[in-house]
């Protein structure tokens, strides 16, 4: 009966365990391709994460419709300053508006020389 009801548990141990093996390679690869991923996340995504602000929202923050580098400069003074604390504005949203113009000033940076709005010629 010991004979017996030992085989049982080594029987049961080996399947766990090859279940447990099985397991530990799918997370394995699983984590090494989460891991690839990040390494190489697309411009919109790394911009975002970097100041917290999708272009998008930044856009809105700072009432741009286009990539203007004179308009965003214009309405960022202008926000920074009514939302200055001294006179009694919010330093939350203060914050928000320095992050907006962080977040188009890269967009900026990143943009060709024409910006988007130049026409492009065809090369011959």
């Amino acid at each position: 009966m010991a004979k017996y009801l030992a085989q049982i548990v080594l029987v049961g141990v080996q399947v766990v365990g090859r279940a447990f093996a099985r397991a530990l390679r799918q997370e394995f690869a699983a984590s090494q391709a989460a891991a690839g991923a990040r390494g190489r996340p697309h411009a919109e995504a790394a911009a975002s994460s970097a100041s917290g602000v999708t272009l998008q929202e930044a856009q809105q923050i700072l009432n741009v419709s286009t990539l203007d580098p004179e308009l965003v400069q214009k309405n960022y003074e202008h926000l920074f300053k009514v939302n200055d604390k001294a006179v009694g504005g919010s330093f939350y949203l203060q914050s928000k508006v320095v992050r907006a113009k962080e977040r188009l000033d890269d967009e900026l940076r990143t943009q060709p020389q024409g910006g988007p709005d130049t026409e492009r010629r065809p090369d011959t």
